[in-house]
């Protein structure tokens, strides 16, 4: 089926902001169920668990995590030469809702609990919130968020164990920044996620299609736009937070256990101006299109000049309804036959341009100036390959923006535009005749970060 790109921007407002707090995460989300399922759900769990009410909430965080600490027992001693202990302190399931329910260990009274779940290092315990947190995931992404994010704590307990603690961080300063730590749970959670994709639990199973939901759920606790990577409560923007889950997913726990600030690359920043404190990092959208343009001629130019051709500017023509030169590519078109851009000026990419953010706009436009800069370069634009290459070079692109540069770069918020589009639909990777779409969304963030890490050297054009 033809997706319309309508069908884009209704997507696009599904995948929603918010931000993380304290020891925990608070959040508001929106969303759609989407696949993923508990093979076995574990009735007995429940009674391990402090305050359970025996529900079906409980029966699924009961069995995820029972399942967490079979994969921490293999996996703990083969990455970290040490056994695994299971959690001492318990687990505790609060029903923030109950004004007389018995705060869990690390809080004062229950209702510090509310929207949140985390890990209590000083009586090694996981705390969740069972009235206002893991049922909202569950109707908004799936058993596979209440998995995801119940993963992420079990990480921060395997930290412990490796003597990644708030003491080692105050005898060593900068060491273990909270952002760190959460990149590391954050990959921690991916690579138990690829033990249960890879079919090795009893209980669980979250396949290919199931991780859009997955990192759906994950980019709902980014940090608020224009939080600084040093702030003491930083957990990561949405881009950062999925490429650790990915890196966890691709590498495993031996590769999150090595992570330190020498070696980690964060991209989220803090605003530099007023105005773009105020703007909230979003340009208007004919302003976008007008600094956009000559930035992305100017990228592309040196891409193709280092291959010995000519880059000869694309015409761009402004459209007042999706383009169609060339099949269903979306809101901007790559226009084979006279090598030109066609963008939509007037129905769905400024929706979306308000929806997500400019650079909605802007992933969009450098997909399709990279198969310009592939048809320069001789290279294929029709078939999945290009579609890929394409967005890739849409990656290499932005990793030379993410740092303001004289008039045009990037913003705080930008690299979370970049997450939800993908995560929203296909559109950048769609080849010249709008076909062969990369799916799912996961996978097209994992191209994306090929490009933003590694250049346009991955991109297939040289």
């Amino acid at each position: 089926m033809r997706q319309r790109s309508g069908r884009l921007v209704r997507l696009a407002a599904l995948v929603t902001a918010v931000a993380t707090v304290g020891s925990g995460c608070t959040v508001a989300v929106s969303g759609q169920p989407k696949a993923a399922r508990v093979v076995a759900r574990d009735t007995k769990s429940t009674s391990t668990i402090n305050g359970s009410d025996g529900g079906q909430i409980d029966q699924l965080a009961g069995t995820a995590l029972a399942d967490i600490d079979r994969f921490w027992t293999d996996e703990f001693p083969a990455s970290f030469n040490k056994p695994w202990t299971s959690l001492s302190g318990g687990i505790f399931s609060v029903d923030t809702a109950d004004a007389s329910a018995k705060p869990p260990p690390c809080t004062e009274k229950a209702s510090d609990v509310e929207g949140n779940a985390f890990y209590c290092p000083s009586a090694d315990a996981v705390a969740y919130d069972r009235a206002a947190l893991l049922p909202v995931l569950q109707s908004k992404f799936g058993d596979a968020a209440v998995v995801i994010v119940l993963a992420h704590e079990m990480g921060h307990a395997a930290q412990k164990r490796m003597g990644i603690t708030p003491e080692a961080e105050r005898a060593n300063p900068g060491k273990y920044p909270t952002i760190l730590t959460e990149a590391m749970a954050d990959c921690f959670a991916g690579s138990f996620t690829k033990w249960v994709s890879d079919g090795k639990s009893k209980s669980l199973d979250i396949g290919q299609d199931a991780l859009d939901s997955a990192l759906g759920a994950l980019i709902t606790f980014r940090d608020p736009v224009g939080t600084s990577p040093n702030d003491q409560a930083a957990h990561g923007n949405a881009f950062d937070r999925v490429s650790a889950f990915q890196d966890g997913f691709q590498q495993g726990t031996k590769f999150c256990g090595a992570m330190t600030v020498q070696n980690r690359v964060f991209t989220q920043q803090a605003f530099t101006s007023v105005d773009d404190r105020d703007r909230g990092g979003n340009l208007p959208f004919d302003q976008m299109i007008d600094q956009l343009t000559p930035n992305l001629n100017g990228y592309y130019q040196g891409v193709v000049t280092s291959l010995g051709k000519t880059w000869v500017p694309p015409k761009s023509t402004e459209v007042t309804s999706e383009p169609d030169c060339a099949g269903d590519q979306g809101p901007v078109a790559f226009c084979a036959a006279d090598k030109s851009v066609e963008i939509d000026v007037k129905g769905d990419l400024p929706k979306l341009h308000e929806e997500i953010g400019d650079y909605a706009t802007g992933l969009l436009m450098a997909s399709r100036y990279g198969l310009a800069a592939l048809a320069q370069a001789g290279k294929p634009t029709e078939g999945s390959g290009a579609g890929r290459n394409a967005l890739c070079m849409a990656g290499a692109y932005t990793a030379t923006v993410l740092k303001p540069q004289g008039e045009f770069g990037l913003s705080p918020g930008d690299m979370d535009e970049a997450v939800q589009l993908l995560l929203a639909g296909n559109f950048p990777t769609r080849d010249a005749k709008g076909k062969s779409g990369l799916e799912p969304g996961f996978a097209r963030v994992e191209v994306f970060r090929t490009g933003v890490f590694d250049g346009d050297k991955a991109c297939g054009i040289r």
